[in-house]
């Protein structure tokens, strides 16, 4: 197809086509100039769509749920990226796709086009629930409880489009993990899940709070054991809980875990309780059984049976070793497939599709280092699937280990990249390779680079972390990693963020590399872990063992030069669309308060009757804030735009004893009523009192 075809909406969802024609007109508006270009990037982002560092085009975020994908998926996007982006797939941490350089004018095709085999762009970036992660191993894992993966399915899409979280100060990320190792990461989430048996009931344990980034916080236990069905609600109480009183001006205090550290747990669950009360659910059952999930198609090819060859006997051994996985399910096994840098081509994505059609279920899982599961494969065919990802290039041993580096894109393509992570990931892997190879099997030693402090590479949940940044040299500046080691989940499952320990020149990394893997091997205890060594010592210990390495008097030429780079560092650091706040001009923000309103008043029609009062909460808000910006007060959370309001302006009625109705009463057909008529009412009398005040301010001399 090429880029000038027309793209067919009419076999798609009836709210897909609405979200892709939205999609045009917003765009058609962008580009008329009657979108102004702050408010477009907010809409487009929770759409997938990302500008680059690259002028004039877009990374598009594929959003799939816990990384569930079908072959024939797979094969659709490899046939997107090709036809519109540069025709290589990137994976990511959290599951997801990218495509990259795909010019704006294209993106509600490239929508079109996936949605015609059920993958979506909806709230992919921006501030909405972020793709919902789980434990790739879910369903096959012989450690699991029970199988997390329609819970993951059931809250992703209980949250899509949902009103309480389309409109949030800021993102909100969920995991699931398969079982108390902890293996998707928990620890780190807004949000935790990990499953767990009581008497033959299945529940959670839930933790809040957690994040990485500049200011890394390990998430709390709130409940010790949640019976399932109230895991929807709890979550949903949460978001209300976040999206009212959560920081909304200061972007780098604006995630649940400042507002955990601000008013405590005790305060936060108060809420949260206060909350579910007028939820109008107390419990949403998770189905039993999903066909494609629970119950995938089955492989019935059987390969010839051919041994491995003499000189790829050694490479299948390794292989078999480290990427194979026996799964609960008794003659079956998984095979773990490894993408350096989490990149492949469309072609390879192609084959790959294919070798899944023959040798796996239809249940192949994006991982969250970066790599894929395919699941349900016979042991028997093995050796033929092995030669077959070979000539791939796709059958590289030692998946989730330590040549394993974990990378996001950086510099290569990122706004707020600072270094080239890719570049150095590169570098690292076949020096590990090269000089470590039996320790580059190794499972607890991993390498994560993020190539700026948000940590998309999850550098400080690994056990050596490598994070982009930059060091002044008189009037120059040479690209630096800040190196942080400690992170990880230990023998117990418990999480640990890892220690910021000593920033040196990027070209230097390598060298440091080896100085900490010498040490552990002529240091620690047998086969002792990475982080329980890392816990011995004292964090000083490394400091010291790496400092050698930090002077600056002796720099080479080639130290002012990224990795794969020929040109001198110079730092060119974007703004970073997902901490770009939605347009503040006072206009726009009344408009969207009627857009809110227009559509509460239809979901009242169609009798969504919870989500119709919701819809309507936010239009208030929005109204409120239009008023108040154009007086010059502060809008930091949705609680402090309620009750500025009160002290701004004189409304017949308190604006926070109406707003705040919402949380008196049940969300039934009387009450939304009631409630989205004083809305209609209240959102143009604000607005009036507004238009009146441009006339009485005083004139500047």
């Amino acid at each position: 197809m090429s880029r000038n075809n027309p793209y067919d909406l009419s076999a798609l969802d009836p709210l897909v086509q609405q979200d892709i024609h939205e999609l045009e007109n917003k765009l058609a508006a962008f580009q008329n100039g009657s979108l102004p270009d702050e408010n477009f990037r907010a809409y487009r982002l929770t759409r997938g769509i990302y500008g680059q560092r690259q002028e004039g085009v877009q990374m598009i975020r594929v959003k799939l749920p816990f990384g569930h994908l079908k072959p024939d998926q797979l094969d659709r996007i490899a046939h997107v990226a090709e036809t519109y982006g540069h025709g290589v797939l990137h994976a990511t941490t959290r599951q997801d796709i990218q495509l990259h350089y795909v010019h704006l004018a294209d993106t509600p095709a490239v929508w079109a086009e996936l949605e015609q085999k059920q993958v979506t762009l909806r709230e992919a970036c921006g501030n909405t629930v972020r793709n919902i992660t789980a434990s790739s191993l879910a369903g096959i894992d012989p450690a699991e409880p029970f199988d997390v993966s329609p819970h993951a399915y059931t809250m992703a899409y209980f949250f899509m489009r949902n009103p309480i979280c389309q409109d949030m100060g800021r993102k909100f990320k969920i995991a699931f993990s398969s079982s108390e190792a902890d293996t998707a990461y928990t620890y780190f989430h807004d949000l935790g899940f990990i499953p767990r048996l009581r008497h033959g009931v299945r529940g959670f344990g839930v933790v809040v709070g957690g994040g990485l980034g500049a200011q890394p916080f390990a998430a709390q236990t709130v409940a010790d054991f949640m019976p399932e069905e109230q895991i929807i609600p709890f979550t949903a109480a949460l978001l209300r809980v976040f999206d009212r009183y959560g920081e909304r001006t200061r972007r780098n205090k604006a995630r649940i875990k400042f507002l955990l550290k601000d008013i405590g747990l005790a305060e936060l669950m108060k809420r949260v309780e206060e909350e579910r009360k007028v939820l109008g659910y107390e419990a949403v059952e998770i189905p039993e059984s999903f066909e494609s999930i629970k119950h995938p198609s089955l492989p019935t090819y059987l390969a010839p049976g051919t041994a491995p060859g003499q000189a790829q006997a050694e490479g299948y051994a390794r292989w078999q070793a480290t990427n194979v996985l026996p799964q609960k399910q008794a003659g079956w096994v998984a095979v773990q497939i490894r993408l350096s840098t989490g990149n492949m081509t469309a072609n390879t994505a192609r084959e790959l599709a294919n070798l899944a059609r023959n040798y796996a279920s239809d249940d192949m899982r994006m991982t969250v280092n970066q790599g894929i599961l395919l699941k349900y494969v016979r042991p028997q065919n093995l050796p033929a699937l092995h030669a077959e990802l070979a000539k791939l290039g796709l059958a590289e041993p030692g998946f989730g280990g330590l040549a394993d580096i974990t990378a996001c894109p950086g510099t290569d393509t990122c706004n707020l990249g600072i270094a080239s992570s890719m570049g150095l990931a590169r570098v690292l892997e076949k020096q590990l390779e090269a000089e470590y190879p039996t320790l580059s099997m190794r499972k607890d030693l991993q390498v994560k680079i993020s190539g700026c402090m948000n940590s998309c590479g999850q550098h400080e949940a690994a056990a050596i972390g490598l994070r982009g940044s930059s060091l002044k040299v008189g009037n120059k500046v040479l690209p630096a990693m800040q190196v942080v080691l400690g992170g990880g989940v230990d023998a117990q499952g418990k999480g640990h963020i890892a220690d910021k320990i000593i920033k040196l020149p990027t070209k230097r990394i390598p060298q440091a590399l080896r100085i900490l893997l010498d040490d552990y091997v002529h240091r620690a205890e047998g086969q002792e872990p990475y982080l329980a060594y890392y816990l011995k010592q004292e964090k000083h210990y490394f400091y010291n063992l790496l400092k050698p390495l930090a002077g600056l008097n002796d720099l080479q030429a080639e130290e002012y030069q990224d990795w794969e780079r020929k040109v001198d560092f110079v730092p060119a650091i974007g703004v970073g669309e997902c901490a770009v706040p939605q347009a503040d001009l006072v206009s726009i923000v009344f408009q969207e308060a009627r857009e809110k309103l227009s559509r509460s008043l239809a979901l009242q029609q169609q009798q969504h009757y919870p989500d119709a009062i919701y819809t309507g909460y936010t239009a208030l808000v929005l109204a409120a804030k239009g008023y108040l910006l154009g007086q010059d007060v502060a809008c930091n959370t949705q609680i402090g735009i309620i009750q500025s309001l009160d002290t701004h302006l004189g409304l017949s009625q308190p604006f926070s004893e109406t707003v705040l109705g919402i949380n008196q009463q049940e969300p039934t057909e009387a009450f939304a009523a009631h409630y989205l008529q004083q809305a209609t009412t209240l959102v143009a009398e604000i607005e009036q009192h507004y238009n009146r005040s441009l006339h009485e301010k005083p004139i500047a001399p």
